[in-house]
């Protein structure tokens, strides 16, 4: 188990800057912020350069014809936390 680590907040306008440490720093200048609707929690997740490699796969894999109709795309998003169950 890894021990959690601290980060430094600052507020500048209406905008918050995080300072992570070393070890969680981030490439490049984006990267994606969610907040989870259930805990309040934020979490950032790096940005792929491009979504070659999920659209390689999706090359790879065989995939029914009937798979993501376009029903399917028009739900609406599940409130669950994709984490719920999981540990290390």
């Amino acid at each position: 188990m890894t021990m959690s680590r601290t980060a430094r907040i600052y507020t500048t306008g209406n905008s918050q800057i995080v300072i992570l440490p070393a070890e969680c720093r981030f490439e490049g200048n984006e990267i994606f912020v969610h907040r989870d609707p259930a805990t309040g929690d934020v979490i950032l997740s790096r940005k792929p350069h491009s979504w070659d490699g999920l659209l390689e796969l999706q090359g790879l894999a065989d995939v029914p014809d009937d798979f993501m109709r376009p029903t399917d795309r028009r739900e609406r998003p599940h409130d669950r936390d994709p984490f719920e169950g999981w540990t290390e």
